[in-house]
């Protein structure tokens, strides 16, 4: 008897205009795989695929039945083994859509692992250490954005990331200062995330303004695909570029070791997600470690399932900067899960059940 794959939907609702530079968002669209053998149909692997629009390579108003139509196909297959040869083909197939590819990775790892949402042995799938987080400050009206600041301050987070090149650049800069006169680079690292809002001929001089803030990093200045101008933003910014929109449609090794021997960013961010999965992202990591070039991970709207799959592979490589992870608060309808938030950290709590589609 084989290996089934069944498709699953769920509209989630955001508590709030989710907004960046690219428009805002009240639905995302998430999509999930399960799992099991039909030898033993309660034993189920999840993995969690919701492309962003504007952003993943995979979206479209039709992603569901795309969907409906990969599982149709590996159904077809009828595989006991999936790593037989004709497994290996289908799983090589998923690549040229990065988001499958990370929810079949996962569901086949959760499965593999025990079926029960935890992929890797750790620290943090054993609830004995939690994942240091930066928290995320939305776009939003000035009013907004300082609510959220002084929240996530409140809650004793060190680390703020926070989106920009949606407001007037000016009125950004205030509310930089404005953060910067309650809690100095010492005891408050500062990201930004520009999502590719500044333009060419600006960018190196809204980089030279920003740096007055103590900023840590600053991800995707400009929109990908300009080699030369990011070449030399990152030789010549007062600030440290993080490639992170660059990185999502790149294959193989050698493209990635390409892409950033001619950058070199003195950071890359590896969303899953969008750059293919697992293995690709360790691959990117690899690539990253052998340039001298430092990382960290970061969830894309994930709902719980997601995030949970990105947290225990984070927990797994073990990198000691702040993770880009969300909390699971954004929607009105997440999966309830044993993710939690204490203090900066994410932990997994396994008091809390797992809520699932279906």
């Amino acid at each position: 008897m084989p290996f089934v794959l069944t498709p699953f939907h769920r509209d989630l609702s955001f508590k709030f205009d989710a907004r960046t530079s690219r428009g805002a968002m009240q639905i995302h669209q998430a999509h999930y795989l399960r799992v099991h053998h039909t030898q033993n149909p309660e034993k189920h692997g999840w993995g969690e695929c919701s492309p962003l629009p504007g952003l993943s390579p995979d979206f479209s108003a039709g992603f569901g039945q795309l969907l409906e139509k990969v599982c149709h196909q590996f159904n077809a297959l009828q595989l006991e083994d999936s790593e037989s040869e004709e497994g290996m083909v289908f799983w090589k197939s998923l690549e040229q859509w990065p988001s499958i590819c990370f929810a079949a990775e996962t569901a086949w790892v959760d499965y593999f692992r025990g079926a029960k949402r935890l992929l890797y042995p750790t620290d943090f799938s054993r609830s004995e250490r939690g994942i240091k987080i930066n928290g995320l400050i939305w776009m939003g009206d000035p009013a907004f954005m300082r609510e959220q600041i002084e929240k996530k301050l409140a809650q004793g987070f060190t680390c703020l990331k926070l989106k920009i090149g949606g407001l007037d650049f000016a009125q950004e800069l205030r509310i930089l200062q404005e953060i910067r006169k309650v809690a100095g680079p010492e005891v408050l690292e500062l990201r930004l995330d520009a999502n590719g809002a500044f333009s060419p001929t600006d960018a190196e001089e809204k980089l030279r303004q920003l740096a007055h803030f103590g900023i840590h990093s600053l991800e995707q200045p400009i929109k990908p695909g300009q080699g030369q101008t990011m070449q030399l933003l990152s030789s010549v910014s007062p600030i440290p570029i993080a490639l992170d929109e660059e990185l999502i449609g790149v294959k193989g090794k050698e493209a990635k070791w390409n892409l950033l021997d001619q950058l070199r960013p003195p950071y890359i961010i590896i969303k899953p997600t969008l750059v293919g999965g697992l293995v690709s992202s360790r691959e990117w990591i690899e690539v990253a470690k052998s340039l001298g070039v430092d990382w960290w991970l970061t969830s894309a709207l994930e709902s719980n399932i997601g995030l949970n799959a990105i947290a225990q592979f984070a927990a797994e490589l073990d990198n000691p900067l702040p993770q880009g992870l969300g909390t699971g608060q954004l929607y009105h309808n997440n999966f309830a899960s044993p993710l939690e938030i204490r203090g900066e950290e994410l932990w997994y709590n396994p008091a809390n059940a797992w809520e699932l589609p279906g």
